[in-house]
C-alpha cells in the first residue's frame, strides 16, 4: 500500500508547492515588475492620500460634482459585492430603479443618457459617456460658479478613447474628472 500511496503524496506535495506557492509568487512578481500601478489597484493620490481608484467608481451626490452610473454592487460601489443587477428589460425592479434615477435629475428617463440610469455589468464602473458628462455640464458649472466653456474644456481633456483604438467607446472617468474639478476650484465671487 505504501508503494501506491507514496507517489500520490509526492505528486500532491509537488502540485501544492507549484500551484499554491511558486505560480502565485511568480505572477505577483511579474505583476509588480511590469504593471505595478495596476497591480496595486490603480490608486489616485492627492496630497499624498489615496482618494480613489481609476478602476472603481464612487458615489457623488453633491451638485458641484459629476455623477457616475448607479451602482448595483452592495450599498453602492462596494467592491466586495461586485456584480450586475441581473435585471432584464421586463423587470419591474429595473423600471422602478430607472424611474428613481430619472427623478434625481428631474427629467423624464427618455431625456437622460441611459448610462446615468442603469448600472454597469460590474456595478463598479467609474466611467460615463461624454454625452452623460455634457448632460450634467450646466448643473456642475452653475454649482461651482464656473463658465460652462471652462467645464466643457475639462470634460474634453478627460475623454478617454477606445483601448487600442477599437476596444470600447469614448468614455470619461468620473472620479478623475471630479478630482480635476476640485483642483480647478471655484470661480472667484
Amino acid at each position: 500500500m505504501l508503494k501506491h500511496l507514496r507517489p500520490a503524496l509526492v505528486l500532491l506535495a509537488l502540485s501544492t508547492l507549484l500551484t499554491g506557492l511558486v505560480y502565485p509568487l511568480a505572477m505577483t512578481g511579474i505583476g509588480q515588475a511590469a504593471f505595478s500601478h495596476q497591480a496595486n489597484g490603480s490608486a489616485i493620490e492627492r496630497d499624498g492620500l489615496v482618494v480613489g481608484s481609476r478602476l472603481i467608481g464612487q458615489q457623488f451626490t453633491r451638485p458641484e460634482y459629476f455623477w457616475g452610473r448607479p451602482s448595483a454592487a452592495g450599498q453602492g460601489y462596494d467592491a466586495r459585492s461586485s456584480s450586475g443587477s441581473n435585471l432584464g428589460p421586463s423587470s419591474q425592479a429595473l423600471a422602478d430603479r430607472i424611474t428613481a434615477e430619472a427623478e434625481r435629475y428631474g427629467l423624464p428617463a427618455s431625456d437622460i443618457p441611459p448610462d446615468l440610469l442603469t448600472a454597469s455589468g460590474s456595478g463598479l464602473d467609474p466611467h460615463i459617456s461624454p454625452a452623460a458628462a455634457r448632460f450634467q455640464l450646466a448643473r456642475v458649472a452653475k454649482a461651482r460658479g464656473l463658465p460652462e466653456d471652462v467645464v466643457s474644456s475639462l470634460i474634453d481633456a478627460h475623454v478617454e478613447t477606445p483601448s487600442l483604438g477599437v476596444l470600447g467607446e469614448d468614455r470619461v472617468n468620473v472620479v478623475e474628472l471630479n478630482i480635476a474639478l476640485d483642483a480647478l476650484g471655484r470661480a472667484p465671487v
